[in-house]
């Protein structure tokens, strides 16, 4: 049985509602980092469950259904350009910061992977390292947070197809660097980042075309995203390169940019 409000309110009798926070994507050299927060029911058994890079996808899959269908989930995503100007560690806090402000309810205590809790998080929270081990509700954020980016990541590849990203998801691969060095830098791609850094000519770090910051920023914060199933629409549909190589690709051209379809299981900002 989903988790409802109703049932959330039903159950506070309990001393705590516990929510687990993970996230995926913070080594890659490109695509957004995405965080979950999740609550289970208390009641909710999820046979499989574990850190989520340590599942098939088949499995990881399947659980990121049923975990969609029965718990309370919020999904963050932190946008390259907001990586750029915050630092990889300070934008991964805010997103848990959001997503756990995100929820349907609000959480007793936060169980986050790892050795950090944001500033300013809106309920008390606790680090776990190895959390995605030790904690269900880690573990399903994790999974959560894996599927998300790698659908977000595929369905970037539909506008950038000379990267790649749907085999390596942004992560340095050999192939991912050939990429680099033969097209320069996306949009998407992570600019503080040194394999990325290094192949800016000094003149363009100041800045990438106005487009460009547009096009990212639809990229970050809270999103409601078809969870129980592939995303049916690619995540933005505007091509163009960085400004490090303006004789190789076309000129930006301006379109409808998609977020995904509203889910019951996620949340927005307001």
């Amino acid at each position: 049985m989903a988790l409802t409000p109703a049932r959330h309110r039903s159950l506070s009798r309990y001393e705590k509602i516990v929510c687990g926070v993970d996230e995926a994507g913070r080594g890659p050299w490109a695509g957004p980092v995405v965080v979950a927060a999740v609550i289970l029911p208390r009641d909710m058994k999820i046979e499989g469950v574990a850190d989520s890079k340590i599942l098939s996808h088949k499995v990881r899959t399947e659980l990121f259904d049923y975990i969609a269908a029965e718990a309370m989930v919020s999904t963050v995503v932190v946008s390259a350009r907001r990586v750029d100007e915050m630092n990889i560690r300070a934008a991964t806090l805010w997103g848990m910061r959001k997503a756990v402000a995100t929820l349907p309810v609000r959480p007793s205590v936060a169980l986050i992977d790892g050795r950090d809790v944001p500033d300013g998080l809106c309920v008390p929270g606790r680090p776990l390292v190895g959390g995605d081990g030790r904690s269900s509700a880690i573990a399903a954020a994790s999974i959560v947070a894996k599927v998300t980016r790698d659908r977000l990541m595929i369905h970037l590849a539909k506008t950038f197809p000379r990267y790649g990203f749907e085999r390596h998801k942004g992560y340095g691969t050999p192939e991912h660097r050939e990429a680099l060095a033969t097209f320069g830098p996306s949009i998407h791609h992570r600019r503080s980042f040194a394999p990325v850094r290094a192949c800016f000519a000094p003149e363009a770090m100041d800045g990438l075309p106005d487009v460009a910051d547009v096009i990212d920023d639809a990229l970050d914060g809270p999103v409601d995203i078809a969870l129980a199933g592939p995303l049916d629409g690619p995540v933005d549909d505007t091509g163009g390169y960085a400004a490090a190589h303006p004789a190789e690709p076309a000129p930006p051209r301006r379109g409808r940019g998609r977020r995904g379809s509203a889910s019951a299981v996620s949340s927005r900002a307001g």
